[in-house]
């Protein structure tokens, strides 16, 4: 799987990572058969199972189960029909239980985290689940802190076991030997209540989630001005109360109606998807404002004994230089994660992005890295090698700072090399 993994996350960290919770699971599975004399192997479900890597490898080990994640992998398709996985929305909610089932499984299932011990609950009175919580959600969104003696991480782990508690689990929690900083893992598989109070834990949850949601909605407002410090938790209950009495009334299958599930289509966000020409325009108007925003600086270019003058510019702050950008352009660039700050920074060739201040980048004061590159590395930058012109050769009023031998980039198009990098990935 190293060698032919076809996603663009990193192979090293996620088989590695995905073979050891397998084996962990299988080991958890293993004891609690012995536990409760059973035979058969327990089935599962993995809600968010992102590649299908983990599942494939339970399926191939005898237990029958399946993955569903709202979004298609590509390495799905090299797993065979022995590996069961579909492409489905979770919601939570009545139409989305699993009552056949033994184990729920959560491997970073980012908004479907804390609800994974309330699906199981609600599944059936065996349904057993695993969680290792990753990114922060709350059942309505984003997770926000609510205690500063704690790390965030910690806060959130102890979140999710109250969660588990609330829900009638004995919940244990384990640190797992994988290459991750979030590896400790939460499981359920005991109750602590009898079958007859069943009911009784089914109004807790919803009493639980309910406050949680109401909670969230008295902190904003107390963030914007409203002063709910003296009685924001009898305002909790008196809301959660409302909506617990307004859900039994309708029923709602629903167990949410506000849950966001994940887009279907992941969106590139860091820039790197915005057109080609609005990229060159926001660059040539940054680059202009930086050039003209005070009088020329002379900088000496030592070439051959010749003295030429190159116009450096002034560095300006990443606020000034968005004072300058029309409201358009702004809004388009606050729509992507880094704003205008990530834009510059990815035209490396024309930008220097320091401690909040942006400045045309002079080639002749790059210095080589002291250290020596791997050969891969000095191999790959071989190849790219005036595989891109030179923005300043084009653009520049005074031209490229550095000769066209010592420009890693192409002084005009005669110059330009074909690019050997992505014809030799596609071959791999």
């Amino acid at each position: 799987f190293l060698k032919v993994w076809p996603e663009v996350t990193d192979p090293e960290k996620f088989v590695y990572e995905d073979v050891a919770i397998a084996t962990y699971l299988l080991i958890l599975w293993e004891e609690e058969r012995k536990e409760k004399g059973l035979i058969e192997k327990q089935s599962f479900v993995d809600l968010g199972c992102g590649n299908g890597l983990l599942v494939h490898v339970l399926n191939n080990e005898g237990h029958s189960g399946r993955g569903i994640d709202v979004r298609r992998r590509k390495i799905w398709d090299m797993y065979g029909p022995g590996t069961h996985l579909e492409e489905s929305t979770i919601v939570p909610g009545d139409n989305h239980l699993f009552p056949d089932t033994d184990w729920l499984i959560g491997n970073h299932s980012d908004e479907l985290t804390p609800w994974i011990p309330v699906i199981a609950a609600r599944s059936s009175y065996s349904c057993c689940y695993f969680v290792l919580p990753c990114c922060f959600f709350d059942f309505h969104g984003k997770y926000s802190r609510r205690q500063s003696k704690k790390t965030q991480y910690r806060e959130y782990l102890d979140f999710i076991a109250q969660v588990g508690l609330v829900c009638g689990f004995d919940v244990e929690e384990d640190c797992l030997r994988i290459p991750s900083t979030k590896r400790v893992c939460l499981i359920g598989k005991k109750r602590t209540f009898p079958p007859t109070d069943y009911a009784l834990i089914d109004k807790q949850i919803t009493r639980y989630i309910n406050n949680r949601q109401t909670c969230a909605v008295v902190t904003y407002d107390r963030r914007v001005g409203l002063n709910h410090r003296d009685h924001s938790d009898d305002v909790c209950k008196e809301m959660g109360s409302q909506l617990l009495e307004k859900e039994t009334e309708t029923a709602d299958p629903v167990w949410m109606p506000g849950f966001q599930p994940r887009e279907k289509v992941e969106q590139i966000r860091n820039c790197a998807s915005l057109p080609r020409d609005f990229v060159d325009e926001v660059v040539l108007s940054v680059a202009n404002l930086l050039l003209n925003a005070a009088p020329q600086k002379s900088c000496s270019n030592m070439d051959g004994g010749d003295m030429n003058t190159w116009n450096q510019g002034e560095s300006l702050s990443l606020k000034e230089v968005a004072e300058h950008l029309n409201k358009d352009t702004l809004k388009r660039l606050k729509s992507e994660y880094g704003g205008l700050q990530t834009l510059l920074k990815n035209n490396h060739q024309v930008f220097e992005v320091l401690n909040g201040r942006v400045h045309i980048r002079d080639w002749r004061k790059e210095k080589p890295s002291r250290k020596t590159k791997p050969e891969v590395k000095r191999r790959l930058s071989a190849e790219a090698f005036k595989t891109r012109l030179c923005w300043f050769f084009i653009h520049h009023p005074d031209g490229c700072s550095l000769p066209s031998e010592s420009c890693p980039y192409a002084h005009g198009t005669g110059e330009l090399r074909q690019s050997q990098v992505t014809k030799k990935k596609k071959h791999i």
